[in-house]
């Protein structure tokens, strides 16, 4: 793994910053654990530690990528980039989405 530069860091600090006001300003987004099994969604941020939000990024969970949420227990399974891909119920915490097609949380 890499080490970010001084302007790499400072960019995602902004980045992530107006990223949350805009999420606090908004009232459609939500945690991904608050969102229905079988709804879909959209991921407005993912959000934790630069070696989280990078490795959730590599998994697929992006920015404005779309995802289905098949089941949530122990752990929250989704349905991302054609793939089934579980992950944890602190990590899905950390990642907001918004409602795709007048779907509603729970």
């Amino acid at each position: 793994m890499s080490l970010a530069t001084e302007s790499q860091l400072t960019y995602f600090s902004r980045t992530v910053n107006e990223a949350l006001n805009n999420a606090a300003k908004s009232d459609s987004f939500f945690p991904l654990t608050h969102a229905l099994a079988g709804s879909s969604v959209r991921i407005k941020l993912v959000s934790g530690t630069p070696e989280i939000t990078s490795r959730l990024r590599e998994m697929g969970f992006c920015e404005e990528q779309k995802i289905r949420l098949i089941s949530q227990h122990t752990h929250v399974i989704c349905q991302v980039c054609h793939a089934r891909l579980g992950i944890s119920r602190q990590l899905a915490e950390k990642i907001m989405v918004e409602p795709l097609t007048g779907q509603k949380a729970a």
